[in-house]
């Protein structure tokens, strides 16, 4: 995948991930937008160093997908716990 097939992977990571994880973040929009698309390389890059699982050629790749997702998942937990929920 190119990329710009992984920053549109990540845009709707993060968007999916802000869906599962209601409520204000700190950085707003733009913090979880970017906060997806970091997700999104991380995933993929854990993906293929640690679970042998190489970065798939193809865009509709489950596996690519779901560790894209999990990236963001994970990066936009970390943000809220070190910067804090702005809901206060």
């Amino acid at each position: 995948m190119g990329l710009i097939a992984w920053l549109v992977l990540g845009l709707v990571a993060g968007a999916i991930a802000k869906i599962l994880l209601p409520g204000r973040d700190p950085g707003g929009i733009l913090g979880t937008t970017i906060i997806g698309i970091i997700g999104a390389f991380v995933g993929g890059w854990l993906s293929a160093q640690f679970l042998d699982r190489p970065i798939a050629k193809d865009f509709y790749d489950t596996a690519t997908w779901v560790s894209a997702l999990g990236g963001s998942l994970v990066l936009l937990i970390a943000y809220r716990l070190v910067f804090g929920n702005s809901r206060r």
